[in-house]
């Protein structure tokens, strides 16, 4: 229901939310040629990109060791992994601060980004545990047995088993990403402002309904990606079921 009238009164006409006054699109037509907004955006969408990129690669990897790891090691390196994941933001974002005093990193890009890619490996590292649980002990063996190198097995025989765990871990890093204000608020410098932040910034003198605009975009775009996504799996499912 709060989603619904976000997207409802993003087509108001009055400036104000209590009140419906008419139909309009101004709010949409505002909202790209607002600067400062469009510029947050490209900014939240730029670091959620390349946190989840390096986030995914990194927690793939990682998964893939804690899994082949033996079993006291592995309980050891997964409560740990847990600590980011249940840590409240403050306590990170403050911890990452100070961190990057101690190393004399200027506050902007770079440092988000680093926060960023730091509180999402954890999740993919969880969405992919699962799908290397689940494969078959002895697929790697096997390819072996029949000529593969190690790293032909790895990209044609484990990587696609996996490969759901990936993207899911993936998406779950971006939308992490790109919902984060707690962390960004702390980690970032002047001049870097994501878009949790400038609508942060907009509450002291009243949300416009260019962000209801913005905000239903959004949640338009994420949901046409999550039906595809699930078109996708039900189709491959589907294959592999004829294939049977």
């Amino acid at each position: 229901m709060p989603i619904f009238l976000l997207i409802l009164f993003s087509f108001n006409d009055s400036r104000y939310g209590g009140r419906w006054q008419g139909f309009t699109f101004k709010w949409y037509t505002e909202l790209f040629s607002d600067g400062s907004i469009m510029e947050s955006l490209y900014t939240t969408i730029i670091v959620a990109v390349i946190a989840s990129i390096i986030s995914t690669v990194i927690g793939t990897i990682s998964a893939i060791a804690i899994h082949n790891m033996s079993p006291r090691k592995k309980a050891i390196l997964t409560n740990l992994s847990y600590i980011p994941m249940v840590n409240p933001d403050i306590v990170i974002g403050i911890s990452l601060l100070s961190f990057f005093s101690i190393l004399n990193l200027k506050l902007g890009y770079i440092t988000l980004i680093l926060a960023h890619i730091t509180f999402n490996i954890p999740y993919v590292i969880f969405a992919v545990l699962p799908k290397l649980q689940q494969l078959n002990p002895n697929i790697e063996e096997a390819a072996l047995d029949l000529g593969a190198t190690p790293i032909q097995a790895f990209f044609k025989v484990i990587l696609p088993e996996i490969m759901p765990g990936i993207i899911t871990g993936s998406l779950l890093a971006f939308t992490l990403s790109l919902d984060d204000f707690i962390v960004s608020f702390f980690t970032t410098g002047s001049g870097v402002s994501t878009l949790s932040i400038k609508v942060y910034s907009m509450t002291k003198r009243g949300i416009s309904p260019k962000i209801n605009a913005l905000s239903s975009l959004m949640f338009i775009a994420v949901l046409a990606l999550m039906l595809l996504l699930q078109l996708r799996d039900a189709k491959n499912k589907s294959q592999s079921d004829n294939v049977r």
